[in-house]
């Protein structure tokens, strides 16, 4: 048998088929991979770096046998791995550039019987494409905005029910995109892996059809979306959501009451600066007396000025459409948004 070489695009494309098994530490592995890949680590952690340091340090050859030294008992180890991770077979693989580690696992992997692809340039290409893919992505999107507490992750949600392409970006994200957007949430993952995980998700769908997003500032907790991405989505329709402020505080108090006070203090000290001495104070105290309605409505006091602010003044979006909500009903509403857009539409 021999091994192929394919281009990080034929790869991901067969993603569903193939598995993906990324030679690299677990370390590499979990700061940023490739979406849906798995990790069937050539070196450990520790034996990468002392790899690399004999490397530069001493030389090549001295870096490549004691990476024999370490992988040679492990041989065995490795094919059975790839076994389970592949059973039909076949397997794609990738380290870093493309390079030794690639090569050796593919080379190992072929005598053991697999039918063996590698991605050519590694992870180091397959993040220049994505790069390159996400500065120039072209789209028909549709933005769902509102203010804090309009429910908006709910209609995105409800759109995706009733058959409409979506992204969620606060679930990539991990983060609600609040100071108390982390609360219950995941840890979030690297920007790069966000990017990763952002691009998987586009390429899913049709782009010449709507898709539809919830409106958030360009940084969500500690990731950002990248600027090709967001300047598409910031020159894209609005549909404001325009719901009673009752409503909202209601929304609030469910989503984040179950949360401890220490959780919900630390979060509203965060904002310390923006909200001001007297309303941190009066926050913290309605904690205290376990009166969350008022928490929240000291909340809605900051938030819905950043919003207003964000998405009128700041972005200064050209097209928005008023949504009145009567009922606070997300599938109905997503329903609303669906007849409003195929009536702007055609």
């Amino acid at each position: 048998m021999a091994i192929t070489y394919i281009s990080p695009e034929q790869a991901v494309a067969q993603l569903k088929d193939i598995p993906l098994l990324v030679v690299r530490t677990p370390a590499e592995f979990g700061e940023a991979h490739i979406t849906g890949a798995l990790n069937l680590p050539l070196f450990s952690n520790e034996e990468r770096a002392e790899v690399g340091t004999l490397y530069k340090q001493v030389s090549p050859k001295k870096a490549f046998l004691r990476g024999l030294e370490f992988v040679g008992p492990r041989m065995r180890e490795l094919v059975e791995q790839a076994e389970t991770l592949a059973p039909a077979g076949k397997v794609q693989v990738h380290c870093w550039r493309g390079g030794q580690r690639s090569s050796s696992v593919g080379w190992l992997l072929d005598l053991s019987g697999f039918e063996v692809q590698v991605i050519k340039g590694g992870y180091k290409a397959y993040r220049t494409w994505v790069q390159e893919a996400l500065a120039q992505v072209k789209a028909n999107f549709l933005i769902v905005g509102g203010p804090t507490g309009a429910g908006k992750t709910e209609v995105i949600h409800a759109l995706k029910a009733a058959g409409e392409q979506i992204i969620d970006l606060e679930k990539l994200a991990h983060h609600k995109g609040s100071t108390f957007g982390a609360l219950g949430e995941a840890p979030q993952p690297t920007v790069r892996q966000f990017e990763n995980d952002l691009w998987e998700a586009f390429r899913q769908l049709n782009p010449k059809q709507r898709i539809w997003l919830e409106n958030e500032s360009r940084a969500i907790g500690r990731v950002y979306i990248p600027e090709g991405f967001w300047k598409t989505m910031i020159l894209a329709p609005l549909f404001d959501l325009q719901v009673s402020h009752e409503d909202r505080l209601n929304r609030l108090v469910q989503q984040y009451a179950s949360f401890s006070d220490a959780q919900l203090a630390e979060a509203f000290e965060r904002i310390r600066k923006r909200l001001g001495g007297q309303h941190l104070k009066a926050a913290l105290e309605s904690l205290e007396n376990k009166d969350y309605h008022k928490a929240a409505e000291i909340a809605l006091v900051y938030y819905d000025k950043a919003y207003h602010h964000h998405t009128f003044e700041k972005v200064g979006r050209q097209t928005v459409y008023p949504i009145p909500v009567e009922k606070d009903d997300p599938v109905q509403t997503a329903q609303t948004l669906i007849a409003f857009a195929n009536q702007k539409q055609h």
